[in-house]
């Protein structure tokens, strides 16, 4: 179901450690819906979209700037249980390492199984993995009940003022037309998830704001 009219351009305040459980079910009903929101992660902002829907991907890559044949996605889930089911078999190693880090402010680059659509998949084969330390995020995620193919906020290029992707408000005055909803989860932190390559070996991407001994 889409939002009422009226549901539209909102900005929804919840609280990290204690979502309230109405609300998180109206941000599920509009991303079942085939909506785009922007939600809080335990890092950036990001658009996120249900994996049902291809169009709201699209549109996604849009609102970001990206070609859509070229963007670069990631997958929040709820917990490394719900990743395992999207991406191929891990060996020790890489296991341990997602279980030591998430949740976390990490995006672990893995390969991606064939419940992955593939036009989500980056190069056509890896996607990136997150289940952030926030319990918005992840009560938004259990309620959906099923992954949420998300890219964050920050722009591409162009624009250094830090508060126009971490102040909610901002954000919504932003791009509160262009989405069903912003999710107020208070000022974000400017700093990017860790990203870690797991595709052959273990390999430091981009140091971020998670801290992991490799």
């Amino acid at each position: 179901m889409h939002p009422e009219k009226g549901e539209r351009d909102m900005l929804l305040k919840l609280y990290n450690g204690n979502p309230n459980v109405r609300e998180v079910r109206r941000v599920a009903d509009a991303l079942r819906g085939g909506e785009v929101v922007i939600l809080p992660t335990d890092t950036l902002y990001a658009f996120a979209c249900s994996m049902e829907h291809k169009k709201s991907v699209e549109e996604i890559a849009r609102l970001k700037g990206f070609k859509i044949k070229q963007a670069k996605y990631s997958m929040l889930c709820s917990s490394l249980s719900q990743a395992s089911e999207y991406v191929r078999a891990m060996d020790r190693d890489t296991f341990a390492l997602l279980k030591r880090c998430l949740p976390g402010p990490f995006t672990f680059i893995m390969e991606a199984a064939g419940s992955v659509p593939r036009n989500y998949q980056n190069g056509g084969k890896t996607i990136g993995v997150r289940v952030p330390q926030n319990d918005i995020a992840r009560a938004i995620i259990e309620e959906v009940g099923m992954p949420l193919i998300c890219t964050s906020v920050r722009p591409l290029e162009g624009d250094d003022e830090v508060e126009n992707y971490t102040d909610p408000e901002l954000i919504h005055d932003r791009f509160g037309g262009h989405v069903a909803m912003v999710i107020d989860g208070g000022v974000a932190e400017a700093e990017p998830s860790t990203v870690i390559d797991c595709t052959d070996g273990i390999e430091l991407v981009r140091q971020g704001k998670g801290e992991v001994d490799l």
